[in-house]
């Protein structure tokens, strides 16, 4: 039905006046490309979700009318209060609006014993059977929306969904989703490179040489892959890719720990414990009596998860890499 954190957030306000739609103003921002990037997509949302109508899905309800029925029916004894508050409705409108759904007889309004000046507010029979009609007719839409996209697409698109909801939302549209590790498959590795060189140039300033040597480790990787001795683990949230890890042969008794990555919408989530902790589970079970691996000082968070897993500190060294001047760091794990 969407919530404020979603739909009725990102849609764009339109100009209430003839004049400020053909005038810009003189303190308007600069264009901006993500600006026009996020009004883009609020344009292409609000069109295909149909919620420019002047009533959602061809009802006489608009979409605010429709989620307050949505919250009443999955949610028992809500007061005017607990509306306004968790759906940011102005009390006013909302106040008229319970006025009018009480005259169509789709809700009552029952006085709080303890406090008279409290009422909750219930969905009718009447009520709910309007309800489960939008209801159904919304999940119809969305159901022939989908049979447009490809079977293959479709997780990605819920995804991207989700990823949005992570990122500018709060509460329920923030709430962690389903973490699971998975091994790797075509196009996880073209992934790794591109999120390590984009996060690793975004947060510290890391030049292109950085990828092309995450390029190196993974091509290596796949050709001289070992399936009972080596692993590449992806993390992925709610279906989306969001770390790795390797584990790769350095001898017979000796294993590395590499390209260990949580991006940033997964940080604080326990992602990058559970990579190690599978890494360090399968160095084990494959008879590896070492583990090592090497990473930069300025890694704080991954040091942190090193750290609490056993790994020592045997080596540093200072180095000039990736356009940076560093402070190269080696650890080891006894199995």
């Amino acid at each position: 039905m969407g919530t404020r954190s979603g739909s009725e957030k990102l849609v764009e306000k339109m100009p209430t006046n003839s004049r400020s739609a053909s005038k810009p103003s003189r303190a308007e921002a600069p264009r901006n490309s993500r600006i026009d990037a996020i009004r883009e997509f609020n344009r292409f949302y609000t069109r295909e979700m149909g919620l420019l109508a002047r009533g959602l899905l061809d009802s006489p309800y608009s979409l605010t009318e429709v989620r307050v029925l949505y919250e009443l029916a999955h949610q028992k004894d809500l007061t005017a209060t607990e509306l306004t508050d968790s759906l940011g409705i102005d009390a006013g409108y909302l106040s008229r609006m319970l006025r009018q759904f009480e005259k169509n007889r789709l809700i009552t309004r029952e006085r709080v014993k303890a406090d008279a000046r409290r009422s909750m507010l219930r969905l009718t029979a009447r009520g709910r059977t309007v309800f489960a009609g939008l209801n159904a007719r919304q999940s119809g839409e969305i159901g022939r929306m989908l049979e447009t996209v490809p079977a293959d697409a479709q997780g990605s698109l819920i995804a991207s969904m989700r990823s949005i909801m992570r990122v500018l939302g709060s509460g329920e549209s923030a709430a962690a989703g389903e973490l699971r590790l998975r091994a790797h498959r075509p196009g996880d590795m073209g992934w790794v490179m591109f999120t390590h060189g984009v996060i690793y140039a975004r947060e510290y300033d890391w030049d292109e040489r950085f990828e092309a040597l995450v390029g190196e480790i993974v091509v290596n990787f796949i050709r001289s892959f070992d399936p009972d001795r080596e692993r590449c683990w992806i993390a992925e949230l709610d279906g989306e890719r969001v770390g790795s890890v390797f584990l790769v042969k350095d001898t017979d008794t000796a294993a590395k720990l590499r390209l260990l990555l949580v991006t940033p919408v997964a940080r604080g989530k326990g992602v990058g414990k559970r990579l190690v902790e599978e890494c360090i589970a399968f160095a084990r079970g494959a008879n590896y009596h070492k583990l090592t691996l090497w990473t930069n000082s300025v890694l704080d968070a991954a040091r942190h998860i090193y750290e609490a897993n056993g790994f020592r500190l045997v080596r540093e060294e200072e180095h000039s890499s990736f356009g940076r001047d560093l402070v190269g760091q080696y650890w080891e794990l006894a199995l």
